[in-house]
């Protein structure tokens, strides 16, 4: 049985989810601007961007793969 927590503790709560959802969306926007580089990079290189844009290409790969958007419902089933 949980208790309701006081005005406080809820304030903080909401203080602590609106953390996480910006740190999560200033990652996703980082991953954008990454992915534009990268685009600018194959029509820049034509035939060579498989070499020349490979380290964009990985570390892109690397930031969708970590950096997702979470919502405030699955940041309160993580909090302890």
């Amino acid at each position: 049985m949980a208790t309701t927590p006081s005005m406080d503790e809820y304030r903080q709560i909401l203080k602590s989810r609106d953390e996480h959802v910006r740190e999560s969306w200033i990652k996703a926007m980082e991953a954008r601007l990454v992915r534009e580089e990268l685009q600018k990079c194959y029509r820049g290189e034509g035939v060579n961007h498989l070499q020349n844009c490979k380290v964009l290409a990985e570390k892109y790969a690397g930031m969708i793969r970590d950096n997702k958007v979470k919502g405030y419902k699955q940041i309160d089933t993580e909090m302890p």
